[in-house]
């Protein structure tokens, strides 16, 4: 299997190189590293391709490095059942900068897109309908970047007394506990039914 996923990185690198920065097989996966210029044209090389025709888009996800200059990947998987094989693209991003869509290659891109703006805030030129999918209207940030705080800006409750659905501000009624990682049976002042037993035997 891993001889065939290095021919087939090595493919890529032959027939794409614009597009195909350099690849590698981890856990028995292949990994290809791609240009944000080049990922329509890789990817409907893959799709089109007699020796790819990876025609199943399985999912488009983004990861975030805060500390990096290119703060994203990128990441999209696809599969190949006339080959029988599985291949992740991957594409570095900064934070400023938009990546094309593929949805006039796999239509099915179109809510997996919306996904990632909406939760990573990233934009892809020449989306048919960028708008956010998951959170509400008026949401404020992007929830998985790393830097966006736990609690959120704001809440959302049903206020009665106005019989309709009003958003505030958060306003946490407890502090964050201090946690000093014991277990929590360390330190306890009382004695587990059995402990006695234990210390008889002592």
């Amino acid at each position: 299997m891993a001889e065939a996923l290095n021919e087939l990185g090595a493919y890529l690198e032959l027939k794409q190189p614009d597009a195909v920065i350099g690849y590698e097989i981890n856990h028995g996966e292949l990994t290809v590293d791609v240009a944000p210029t080049g990922i329509v044209t890789l990817v409907e090389f893959l799709k089109n391709d007699a020796r790819c025709k990876f025609s199943s888009l399985i999912d488009i996800t983004a990861v975030d490095y805060p500390s990096r200059d290119k703060r994203f990947d990128m990441v999209y998987h696809f599969l190949s059942m006339y080959q029988n094989h599985r291949i992740r693209l991957r594409s570095q991003l900064r934070e400023d900068e938009m990546i094309a869509s593929i949805v006039d290659v796999h239509p099915s891109a179109n809510w997996f897109e919306r996904e990632v703006f909406d939760m990573f805030g990233i934009l892809f030129s020449g989306h048919p309908d960028l708008r956010r999918i998951l959170t509400d209207y008026g949401f404020r940030g992007h929830p998985l970047k790393k830097d966006f705080p736990t609690t959120g800006y704001t809440e959302v409750r049903y206020d009665e007394e106005l019989k309709r659905v009003v958003y505030e501000p958060v306003n946490l009624v407890q502090e964050y506990r201090q946690f000093d990682f014991m277990s929590p049976w360390e330190g306890a002042e009382y004695i587990l039914p059995g402990d006695e037993k234990q210390e008889a035997k002592g």
